[in-house]
């Protein structure tokens, strides 16, 4: 993250998180606002939208002429599992199932005994994820997706002469925040392209003035910045892998001004 701008090195009393609220007491988000006594909000900018069985037929897929199933988040497996059930599809024993962390491979036990399947892992992105199918080239793959989704994945499979077929599966559409237009915040967080648009959806005529931004990851930064939007904070960072850390780095300079 570049060194924020001095003018824009304001105190910050509240903070608007663009995610659910955590389900957990011991999130590090209430951890950073008891530490500096700060208001913290949360909505989802985004919300996801189910495709209808009628229309995925539409996309011709034929899911069982696939060998290997390649997951990228835990909405693609309710979803994917979710049209499964209702087109009566069971997954064959020998499905192999490529999850882009261990967190979405284990949220796999909801639908399927993980210890009888083949479940191979990344670490956390998706660029760990390639290291892995680099290893497996002859499956013939299934992505599912939502109709917004990076293109690291697909991109690779196609440039390396992977078989794959990508299913949009779902929606990823703007929430209604038409009750937050009165409401101001020091800080917006913002974790996806997705959630940009949906701010400008909701409000296109959105002037930022002194509300900081912060990004986290690649894309949601360069979307923030080609919406023509001054970027205040940007995670990961080396010293601050999450956005929590990345906030309270941007907090203690501007709060003890």
């Amino acid at each position: 993250m570049n060194a924020p701008a001095k003018d824009r090195l304001r105190e910050v009393k509240s903070i608007l998180v663009s995610q659910p609220k955590p389900a957990s007491e011991k999130s590090p988000y209430y951890t950073l606002a008891e530490k500096y006594n700060l208001k913290i909000d949360f909505r989802p900018f985004i919300e996801i939208e189910p495709i209808p069985v009628k229309e995925f037929r539409k996309q011709k897929i034929d899911i069982l002429k696939h060998s290997a199933v390649i997951f990228t988040s835990r909405n693609a497996v309710d979803h994917f599992f979710r049209l499964c059930t209702e087109m009566k599809i069971e997954m064959p024993a020998d499905m192999k199932y490529f999850c882009i962390s261990e967190q979405t491979a284990n949220y796999l036990q909801k639908y399927i005994v993980i210890r009888k399947r083949k479940i191979f892992t990344g670490v956390r992105t998706a660029t760990d994820l390639l290291e892995v199918l680099k290893k497996h080239k002859n499956e013939k793959y299934i992505f599912p997706c939502s109709d917004i989704r990076k293109d690291d994945i697909p991109n690779y499979l196609k440039q390396n002469g992977y078989q794959y077929t990508e299913a949009v599966i779902y929606r990823t559409v703007a929430s209604d925040l038409s009750d937050l237009a009165d409401v101001n915040y020091d800080i917006i967080a913002f974790f996806s392209p997705s959630g940009i648009n949906s701010l400008f959806v909701n409000f296109p005529d959105f002037e930022q003035n002194e509300t900081r931004l912060a990004a986290f990851g690649p894309t949601t930064a360069k979307a923030v910045r080609e919406a023509g939007l001054m970027l205040d904070i940007e995670a990961p960072q080396p010293n601050a892998p999450s956005m929590t850390g990345a906030l309270e780095l941007y907090i203690k300079k501007a709060n003890q001004l």
